[in-house]
Formats: C-alpha cells, structure tokens, sequence
C-alpha cells in the first residue's frame, strides 16, 4: 500500500508523531517503522531495524530525528533512549557477501522483511522511509523522507545507524588499514587511497564498481552497485543475520528469535 487507508489524512505540520497519531485514531495499532544503514556503503554489512514505540508518554524519545541528522554521540543516547522505551525492537545485519549475491536492492528489502517479521509484537500497519516493501505480513505506507517526519522510522533509523557504526568499529580492529572506524565502509579519498593500495579486504562488497575495478588496478570514486551492463539481479541465496548480542555471530534459520 502507498497511500493511507481512506479517509485519514496526516496535517504537514503533525510532526514526528503525526503518522503514529493518525494511524492510532484508526484503530491501526501497534505501528512499526523500519529502515536500514549501510545501503551505500561499498564495504561493510547491510543493518535493517523495526521498531515500535508504545503510544502515550513513554513513546516519546527524547532528541529523536533522523539518525543522519544527529552526532555520534546524540545517536548513541537516543538509540538507549529507543531500547529503554520501545514496546518491540529488531535488527537483523547482511553480511557483505550476501548482499553481493542478492544484490543491495533486494538484500534491502529482505532485511526490511525479516526485521518485521522478528517483532516479538506484530504490527497492525508498518511505515516504511521512501519506498513500499512487499510481504511485511501487514498494510505499510511509504512515507517520503519517513526518517524525518515519522518518529517509528527515525528510531529504526538510529538503532541500524548505530548498530551498524559499532559493528564497522569492530571491522576497523580487524582491518585498521582501511580506517572504517572514520567512513563506515563508505567511499572517501581515505578508503579510496587504502584500496588503492592495499587492494580489497574480505569484507569488501565485490559488487560495487569501485571494489571490482580496483582489483584490475582502475578505481573509481562513485561506488554503485550496478555491475558493468547495469543489472543488478538477485540469487535465490537466503540472506544470513546476526545475533547483536551474540559477538555478531551468525544465526541458523531454524534460529531466529525476537530481539527486543
């Protein structure tokens, strides 16, 4: 679904609990917002989160917004912030060499799928930033820019961001030659000088133009990823998630539970 059910309608000026009001006001209840960290970065795994915040006072999470717009450190107090007060939260990471054999759009959506359906509560409606996501088990709307103006959105949003940032902390200690602990497995003239020239680490998505070129010595500085004639088609290889409180060990299907 890409448009509200009939008859709701959301004021601009609603602010960042405005979605999760209305919705509420239809008897559409609990209302989970997902997003991911990592799409564009050429190395690194791929994090999507959900998460659903309870309605009254202990729904609002102080200094919320989009995890783009906030500090390190701001993130970091608003991702505790989020954990302490969310009625469910989830997270599943892909690994680089999954999203490399589905592909980063449809690892994408995977991810938003799976973290959905980890929700130890289920969601009446599931609001998603930018684009739909077929088979999240529930109506969605995809809200433009829904990071900024949802507030079930911006938390996902901050609990992938930091999710993800402690996980390329981690890599930075494996790889420190790469200084992921600075870019986060984004491109910079930094990570484009260290796989200049020390070529790429395991955890280099090989998919991204800029990685595989600079294996023939040709390195460009826009990752995509787009292989040479423009596909980028997904395999039948199910994605693989981590456990955040295991040392990011990975789970067996038959494994997966809740993480609130």
């Amino acid at each position: 679904m890409t448009e509200l059910p009939r008859g709701l309608t959301v004021r601009r000026d609603a602010g960042l609990y405005g979605y999760e009001r209305a919705l509420r006001r239809a008897g559409l209840e609990p209302v989970a917002g997902v997003d991911e960290a990592g799409r564009g970065a050429c190395a690194g795994p791929l994090v999507a989160a959900a998460v659903i915040l309870p309605d009254g006072r202990r729904g609002q999470v102080p200094g919320l917004a989009d995890s783009k717009l906030l500090t390190a450190r701001a993130r970091e107090r608003c991702y505790e912030q989020v954990l302490l007060r969310a009625a469910a939260w989830s997270v599943v990471v892909i690994e680089p060499e999954e999203c490399d054999r589905l592909g980063m759009h449809v690892a994408n959506l995977e991810a938003l799928r799976r973290c959905t359906a980890l929700l130890d509560v289920r969601p009446a409606y599931v609001l998603t930033d930018g684009f739909p996501v077929d088979g999240l088990q529930a109506p969605g709307l995809a809200v433009w820019k829904g990071d900024r103006v949802a507030a079930c959105i911006a938390a996902a949003s901050v609990v992938a961001k930091v999710t993800r940032d402690r996980i390329m902390g981690e890599l930075h200690e494996r790889y420190p030659v790469y200084d992921f602990a600075t870019h986060k497995g984004y491109i910079t003239e930094t990570h484009t000088a260290a796989l200049r020239q020390h070529g790429p680490c395991e955890i280099h998505r090989r998919r991204f133009v800029n990685v595989r070129r600079v294996e023939g010595a040709s390195l460009t500085v826009a990752g995509t990823g787009l292989d040479d004639n423009g596909a980028d088609e997904p395999d039948n290889d199910p994605v693989t998630e981590r456990d955040p409180g295991n040392d990011h060990g990975l789970l067996q299907a038959g494994d997966l539970e809740s993480v609130r």
